[in-house]
């Protein structure tokens, strides 16, 4: 029997709202937020990292807090999300969405950063209604794409350091499928209506980076002032 979540716990369930937590921008009471999308091993950590670096995001990934959430003493959640993660599987928007929108709200108190890199997110197309309607519509989506080949040999060596549960063979077979079947409406969904910036991932770190550079610019956003 899969793990199921408990729609009515207060802690994770965003409350209804008519508009969106966040109006879309950066100024107050508003929230700039760029989907990261590409398949398992397409370089996304590495990117968003350089992202931060040059453009002042607050990286938020959508794995790193469940994971984070999995691990924390007392969650009602942490062996279902377990379980998902383990099996390749998505877990609840529910979950993840109030996670994400959790980190948002503290980011802001502490540091006033209203600029926001969600990496691995939206995975399925509910997830994006779901999240547009009820935290903040996006400016984009930054897609890495790259072929399965390539992926998988990154994962397969990553999984040789990186502790990870699901950076063998057997999941990474789940997460290819699962990333094809769920993300990838996602990412034309959001192609049609031209808010995708579609950047080939299977070059070098430092030539994708480049093309993201370029891409931004072409969509007014700009290094920040050193």
């Amino acid at each position: 029997m899969e793990p199921r979540v408990n729609l009515d716990s207060p802690a994770l369930v965003a409350p209804k709202r008519v508009q969106p937590l966040f109006a879309p921008g950066t100024g107050e009471n508003q929230a700039l937020v760029i989907f990261v999308l590409g398949g398992p091993g397409a370089g996304k950590g590495t990117q968003c990292s350089n992202l931060v670096r040059d453009y002042g995001f607050k990286h938020l990934s959508a794995g790193d807090l469940l994971r984070e959430e999995q691990e924390r003493e007392g969650s009602e959640f942490g062996e279902m999300i377990k379980t998902y993660i383990k099996e390749g599987k998505i877990v609840p928007q529910e979950v993840t969405i109030q996670l994400l929108e959790n980190a948002m709200k503290a980011s802001i108190e502490e540091t006033g950063n209203r600029k926001f890199l969600i990496d691995g997110f939206p995975r399925k197309m509910d997830q994006a209604i779901k999240f547009e309607e009820a935290v903040v519509p996006s400016k984009f989506t930054l897609f890495f794409d790259c072929p399965e080949a390539t992926m998988r040999e990154r994962l397969l060596n990553r999984g040789l350091t990186s502790g990870r549960a699901d950076d063998n063979e057997e999941s990474i077979k789940k997460r290819f499928t699962t990333f094809v079947e769920t993300s990838m409406p996602v990412v034309n969904m959001f192609d049609k209506e031209q808010r995708v910036v579609k950047v080939d991932a299977a070059r070098s770190p430092e030539t994708v980076y480049d093309d993201v550079v370029k891409q931004f610019a072409s969509k007014g956003l700009e290094f920040m002032q050193k």
